[in-house]
């Protein structure tokens, strides 16, 4: 049964206003950095690129043996494409381009950044009517694969953003985005300045914070939650920081085996999703079967 909020002896006003920035020396004003477009690579995660119209694309190249296919492709996902056609080039070419041992699946995309997404507007724009609106948080999760796998689980199971923190987390590279398989176009990766503030702007609106803790004395099937869930994740081997613990209202575990007691993060997380949009969404009404 879930708790009383006024049972937590916390403030719950507003957020710490941000201090303003302080002036460069000698008063003048910085050049905005220049946008660093990335090559974003795999199959699914380009033709997503090519759909999203938050995206700029620069360049699609793809290698001669999928030329035919992909124009076809390219032409169908985005006809507003800033590119005529794709540029057909060589394997050992495209490879040059892309990190060591990318998986590209003969095809990349040079794309500007998705533009940051700001949390409260996130939040703003959640609908009034009866639904799952989850967010997972995720704390010092460094490995790009991982961040891209837990991006991929919340678009399946309709989670409405994944926060990580601005220190530590990966930026949004062609690694994250073909782990993801196109769902870093259409979840929000949302940057945070401090995780233990954002959790308390999360419980301000509405949010119950549940960090998932190998040693947490109950399992998350056994919690009573409300419609608006923030996971929290920890990385592996260290987990939850103590701050990122301690402004969880529960903390959960997932039973396994003992012989198999730890999970990767990116599965704990899906088995997560899974199992708060089960119990909120009986018989899988969030979409089609997996």
């Amino acid at each position: 049964m879930a708790r009383d909020r006024g049972a937590h002896a916390r403030d719950r006003g507003l957020p710490r206003r941000a201090e303003a920035p302080s002036a460069p020396p000698g008063g003048r004003t910085r050049r905005p950095a220049a946008v660093q477009t990335s090559w974003i690579f795999g199959r699914h995660a380009v033709m997503a690129v090519l759909a999203n119209p938050a995206r700029r694309c620069r360049r699609v190249v793809v290698v001669p043996e999928l030329a035919a296919e992909w124009r076809a492709l390219v032409a169908a996902a985005a006809a507003d494409l800033p590119v005529a056609a794709p540029e057909v080039i060589e394997r050992r070419a495209l490879e040059q381009l892309l990190p060591e041992g990318a998986v590209h699946q003969g095809i990349a995309v040079a794309a500007d950044p998705l533009p940051p997404r700001a949390l409260a507007d996130i939040i703003a724009a959640l609908p009034d009517a009866a639904a799952p609106h989850i967010v997972v948080v995720l704390d010092q999760v460094s490995d790009p694969h991982n961040v891209g796998a837990v991006l991929r689980s919340a678009a399946a199971f309709a989670a409405r953003a994944v926060v990580v923190p601005d220190h530590g987390a990966p930026a949004a590279t062609g690694v994250v985005a073909k782990a993801a398989s196109g769902a870093l176009e259409t979840v929000p990766l949302v940057r945070v300045g401090n995780l233990a503030r954002t959790l308390e702007r999360l419980k301000a609106a509405g949010f119950w914070c549940v960090g998932l803790a190998a040693d947490a004395p109950q399992s998350l099937a056994t919690l009573d939650l409300p419609e608006r869930v923030a996971l929290v994740l920890g990385a592996e081997g260290t987990g939850l920081r103590r701050l990122t613990r301690e402004g969880c209202d529960y903390l959960a575990h997932l039973p396994t085996r003992a012989a198999t007691a730890s999970l990767n993060v990116s599965n704990a997380a899906a088995v997560a999703l899974y199992e708060l949009t089960r119990r909120q969404w009986p018989g899988g009404g969030f979409g089609r079967p997996l």
